[in-house]
């Protein structure tokens, strides 16, 4: 079974994200072969006997910066007429589900994690096709952020998720939030469920659900609202 899906990380880390690669929802997803996910050691593209990854910036300044080398000889390796290849920065385009969703229409996608103070420009300028931010803060590395990319993108990839329908209650699925969600028991040290959930009305139910993204999403985020959003 071919995967629907395809992911290449290239990281100087590649164990951060091996174990979250085959476990969970991922890991069945790979063992299911509707994705297919590897993280490769950038090393293995360094030319010198001590797989030098980085130098100092041209221009002075703190830090250093990731080699154009190895890079290019990485994706030039790795990449098919049908791949696109995504440099996670934190100045790049903000992941989001219609994001998510589209990229997930992909066949390969070659992820880059940048660390130290990034990586060579002639990189992003010849070889990225995209930059994907997960949000306006830096990490140490992009190997998470790669990761939480993977992740987010995965839940769109038919049959990886066990119930398709839990993509449309997700938040930020239609922009609103998420609603409350309870199980058993019913009443937990006098904390009770809503009498609606335990009703059997289904209809009415939808309509206390809606009510409660509306409440959350005007409380925590007004600004993801729509004229068409306001009403239950």
């Amino acid at each position: 079974m071919k995967p629907v899906i395809e992911f290449d990380i290239l990281t100087l880390f590649p164990s951060m994200v091996e174990g979250f690669l085959h476990t969970s929802m991922l890991g069945r997803a790979c063992k299911q072969g509707l994705i297919r996910a590897d993280a490769h050691d950038l090393r293995a593209w360094a030319k010198d006997k001590h797989q030098i990854t980085d130098d100092r910036p041209f221009g002075g300044g703190p830090g250093m910066v990731m080699k154009p080398e190895p890079f290019f000889d990485a994706v030039e390796s790795m990449r098919r007429s049908n791949s696109k290849v995504i440099y996670l920065a934190p100045d790049g385009k903000t992941l989001s589900t219609p994001l998510a969703r589209e990229l997930a229409q992909e066949q390969h996608l070659i992820l880059l994690s940048g660390h130290y103070e990034g990586i060579d420009q002639r990189v992003r300028d010849e070889l990225v096709d995209m930059e994907v931010s997960i949000g306006d803060y830096v990490l140490t590395n992009g190997t998470l952020a790669a990761a939480v990319l993977m992740d987010c993108v995965s839940r769109y990839v038919p049959g990886v998720l066990g119930e398709e329908k839990s993509l449309t209650q997700d938040s930020f699925f239609n922009t609103l939030l998420g609603f409350p969600q309870y199980t058993r028991p019913a009443d937990y040290r006098g904390m009770c469920v809503p009498e609606v959930l335990l009703s059997g009305d289904h209809q009415l139910i939808e309509a206390w659900r809606k009510e409660q993204q509306i409440i959350k999403t005007r409380q925590l985020r007004p600004e993801l609202l729509s004229k068409g959003d306001t009403q239950p």
